[in-house]
Formats: structure tokens, sequence, C-alpha cells
């Protein structure tokens, strides 16, 4: 029969300390392995570098850059979240970055010269802007193919789906046209004439209105996503700034529709919109020549790129001023923001 080991009160507490020591060395591990899976990673494509940056959402700094292809310029989340589709504009191509590690994926196919695109609600198809062909290009993301293309106007850039995947807003910039695509037919369904050099083009979370900036026009078009007729025009005034330097490019708004934030390009200033009134509220100072912008998940920060500064402007929404900037890869383009 063994013998059991004998053991004073005192090895016996000593004991339960070291395990309960280890318990808890575990448990903080764990919580921080965990808060660290979770922490928001911004996520900004350097057009000339040919990199993208990695920045820490709550810290700012900057973790990675990582090389990937020539001239990238937009850029989405898939809907899962774990890659990042890049249009390489050089190299007609979409990059795929894993986001886990770091690598890049074989790429998918784009049309020539994507600039920007936008994402299926069903997390299988993007649509594409093709800047030298005229087209919007569809790819099918599982089967790596281009399954449709449609004629649009000359130069398309803006890419938008509506919340319920049914239809495309598309923006042509030398035509100055937002055009409406089915998304079942393919097939153009309106044509809505906005202002000169149309660059952008956004939902409602509703999906009952589409905003369209025009970069040399200076104006958003408010435009009702069923009869395609502009509703409002907003335009900008900067004091102390030449009109033909305010340029409106990215558009965001929340999700709420209370508040609309537009960049204005070489102003260095983001408008900040009362998306129900249309009423510039006030107007905020980034960096040069502000390109596009991007939410944090809640909505309380958002992020600008600023192409001649090279850097991003971090603005608290709840505030509304700007709070940081943070030098990131030669001419940032593109931002997201990945929860």
């Amino acid at each position: 029969m063994r013998t059991r080991p004998h053991f004073s009160a005192e090895d016996l507490l000593a004991r339960l300390q070291a395990r309960c020591t280890t318990a808890l060395a575990a448990l903080s591990l764990g919580l921080a392995l965990g808060s660290a899976a979770q922490a928001e990673t911004v996520l900004v494509s350097n057009e000339k570098g040919n990199s993208i940056t990695i920045l820490d959402g709550d810290s700012l700094k900057v973790l990675h850059t990582v090389p990937v292809g020539q001239r990238p310029r937009g850029i989405v989340l898939s809907k899962d979240r774990k890659f990042l589709y890049i249009c390489a504009s050089d190299d007609d191509q979409i990059d795929v970055l894993d986001l886990d590690n770091l690598q890049l994926n074989a790429p998918l196919p784009s049309g020539h010269d994507p600039e920007t695109f936008a994402l299926h609600p069903d997390g299988e198809h993007l649509y594409v802007s093709n800047e030298d062909s005229s087209l919007v290009s569809i790819v099918d993301i599982a089967t790596r193919q281009v399954v449709g293309e449609i004629a649009v106007g000359v130069e398309p850039e803006g890419m938008a789906v509506s919340p319920d995947g049914k239809w495309i807003v598309n923006t042509s910039e030398t035509t100055n046209m937002a055009h409406f695509l089915d998304n079942a037919t393919h097939t153009v369904v309106a044509n809505v004439l906005v202002d000169s050099r149309p660059r952008h083009a956004e939902w409602t979370s509703d999906g009952k209105e589409v905003w369209v900036s025009s970069e040399i026009g200076g104006t958003v078009s408010v435009i009702d996503g069923a009869t395609h007729r502009i509703i409002h025009k907003i335009s900008f005034a900067v004091p102390g700034i030449p009109k033909q330097a305010i340029q409106a490019v990215g558009i965001v708004l929340t999700r709420d529709r209370k508040l609309a934030f537009v960049a204005l390009g070489p102003s260095n200033r983001v408008a900040v919109i009362d998306a129900r009134t249309y009423g510039v509220i006030k107007y905020l100072l980034v960096g040069q020549r502000v390109w596009n912008l991007a939410f944090n998940s809640d909505e309380s920060r958002l992020f600008t790129t600023n192409g001649v500064s090279d850097d991003i402007s971090v603005i608290d929404v709840r505030k509304l001023r700007v709070i940081k900037s943070v030098t990131v890869g030669d001419q940032p383009w593109g931002v997201v923001v990945r929860p």
C-alpha cells in the first residue's frame, strides 16, 4: 500500500497559494489575448508607397507596414473581416491580404485599372470601377472570376451598394453622372446628372438616399434612392479658402442618419453636416489634401486620409474636434477599420 506524504498546514497553504497564483496568471493572459484579438485596427492604403499601414485603433501606434501591389487605392474588408481586399490599380488586380498572418493570398481579377469597389451585403461579390475602360466589373470571390461587366460613363470611380443589395450606384468622373444599376439584371436603370467630377457615392443606412460628391463642382448631391431625383444639393464655403480649393470627395454618414462628414480635398477640411436638414454645422481642419474617411465600430472616432501630408487625422465624433494626426505611408488614400 502506498504511503501518502504528510503535509503540514503551512505546506498546504503554500501549495494552495501557488495554484491560485498560476490560475490568476493564466486568466490574466487569456483576458489579455482576448482583448488583443478584439482590439480595433485601422488600415490605410498608401497609393504611392505601395503598402498598407496598420495602426492600433486605441493607441494609434503604427503596428505594421505591409508591401502590396502597385498603386493601392480602394480597400474593403471581407464580410468575415479576415481579409482586406485592395485595388492594386497599376497591377490590374485585387490583392487579398490575410489579416491574421499579414500575407498576400492569390489576387482576384478586377478588370482594367481598378480604382475603387464595393462589397455586396452577401459578402460574395465585389463591384469594381474600371477607370480606363468605362466599365463596372462584377467579381465572384469564391470562383475568382469576373462574372459580369456593365458599361457606364467615362472614368467610373465611386461605387456603392444599397443595404438590401438590390441597387448599385457608380459615379463617372468625366460624364458627370451617377448611374443606378439593377443588380438582378446588371443593367443601368437611371443616369443622374450631377456637378463636375463626381467622386464618391454613399447610401444612407436605411437605403432611402444616396449622397454623391462632386470634386470640381465642390458640392454633394442628395439623391432619392427610389425616384433617382436630386432632392437637395449641399454647397460649402470655408472662410479664407478659395472656392476652387473646396473639392468634395469622401463621404460617411452615421448609422442613425444624424450626421454626415465630407472630405473637402485641398481645403484641408472635413465638413460636418446635419444629415436631416442638410445644413453645414462646422468645418474641421485636418491634414493636407484629405481624401477618404472611415468610422470606428461605435462611431466615436473618424479617421481621414491626408494624401499630401502623408498622415491620417483622428476626429472625436462626439466633440467634433480633431484630436491627433499620425504619420503613415506615402500618399495615403483609402481607410477602413477592422473591429
